[in-house]
């Protein structure tokens, strides 16, 4: 088989990368059920607040084109006892108006800390070196759930010149704090309502449904577990939290075969990776494989006349010239036979050197034709 992958290779290039991975069927290992599945309640939730970067080395918004920013800036000063006359118009180019985005997990308790990403939304061209003042995150029935402050940490730059030359690496607009909000009020879960808790899959699938719950009934008594569908497995649970919280340490720390999943054939049209799930099969055909390669190249004669002539005085004259080359290639036909494995597509497609573009087509033309035993995902 890696005489096979290092012949592949060679052939098709990078390109084909995820193929060559996916070329030895292999059977599936067991897993644990953490990682097969979700506990159901149990999951994050998103927040995002509106607030001001200050301190900016001149990078901030400018007050023609972001009115907000100043307007922002006029509130909070107001808010804070700061009296501005109304006629004064206030210079934002060290501050800048952002938006704060965290994910509070699942379980977090008030004075706990979370990561928080801060975004400019006007024209900013930088927050490097900026400090974020104090802003409520927001769920989204509008409760504050944390309040962000700190210093960024901004892993872009910008630089911008006065004849209006840019160089920008990364992204310098948008940057981190580590840390930089604190939970102000806990999210209720539904972890320990009810007699029972619900696993929903990762990968909805009936088999590792059924293998799931068999599993947990094997261990810990029959008609504990049952599955409800191709994706949630109903447990009964112990009543009080403390045993709650081991029995499920136990469950999902159990092994599990998952069921195999379909054929699939995936294919990445922008990069032209493809993907061949080893349970893909063909069916009897034939496919032939050409090409026609059509080249014009454009080229200008320049017809300069003599210094002197009888006839009067002559010019210079551009006369341009095409010439066409037409390269078609002698088609290669090879079949078949029913119920090809992937390992006959491969050597098939690679005796005839396919390119990754001409395989993506080879594919989808087996898949019209209904050739192809699996399902074909463009991406």
């Amino acid at each position: 088989m890696a005489a096979l992958i290092a012949k592949m290779q060679r052939a098709f290039g990078v390109g084909l990368l995820g193929l060559l991975l996916a070329a030895a069927p292999a059977r599936a290992a067991e897993e644990r059920i953490k990682d097969l599945a979700d506990i159901a309640g149990v999951r994050t939730n998103q927040l995002i607040g509106y607030g001001l970067v200050m301190g900016l080395d001149g990078t901030g918004d400018q007050t023609t084109q972001a009115p907000f920013t100043a307007q922002s800036l006029r509130n909070m000063l107001s808010q804070l006892g700061v009296t501005i006359p109304p006629g004064l118009n206030l210079q934002t180019r060290n501050t800048a108006a952002v938006m704060i985005t965290a994910d509070l997990p699942p379980f977090a308790k008030p004075g706990q800390l979370i990561d928080i990403t801060v975004s400019s939304i006007a024209n900013a061209t930088s927050l490097r070196g900026g400090t974020l003042l104090l802003t409520p995150l927001r769920g989204i029935d509008n409760g504050v759930y944390a309040v962000a402050q700190g210093n960024l940490v901004v892993g872009g730059l910008g630089v911008e010149g006065n004849d209006g030359s840019r160089v920008s690496i990364n992204v310098p607009s948008v940057g981190r704090i580590p840390s930089g909000a604190t939970v102000e009020r806990e999210v209720p879960t539904a972890f320990g309502q009810g007699d029972s808790i619900v696993l929903n899959l990762k990968r909805s699938d009936f088999t590792t449904a059924r293998r799931l719950a068999e599993t947990i009934n094997s261990s810990f008594g029959v008609g504990l577990a049952d599955a409800v569908d191709a994706t949630s497995v109903r447990v009964q649970a112990p009543s009080g939290s403390s045993q709650r919280v081991s029995f499920t340490s136990e469950i999902e720390n159990l092994l599990v075969e998952p069921g195999e999943p379909r054929a699939r054939v995936v294919v990445n049209s922008r990069t032209g990776t493809v993907v061949i799930d080893g349970n893909v099969q063909v069916l009897s055909a034939a496919v032939a494989h050409g090409s026609l390669t059509v080249t014009i190249t454009e080229s200008y004669d320049v017809s300069q006349p003599p210094s002197f002539t009888t006839l009067g005085s002559g010019r210079t004259v551009v006369t341009p010239r095409t010439d066409i080359d037409i390269d078609d290639s002698a088609a290669r036909m090879f079949p078949f036979g029913p119920g090809t494995s992937l390992e006959e597509i491969i050597r098939a497609v690679n005796d005839v050197g396919a390119a990754p573009g001409d395989l993506v087509a080879i594919l989808e033309a087996l898949h019209t034709l209904g050739a192809l035993r699996a399902e074909l995902i463009v991406i």
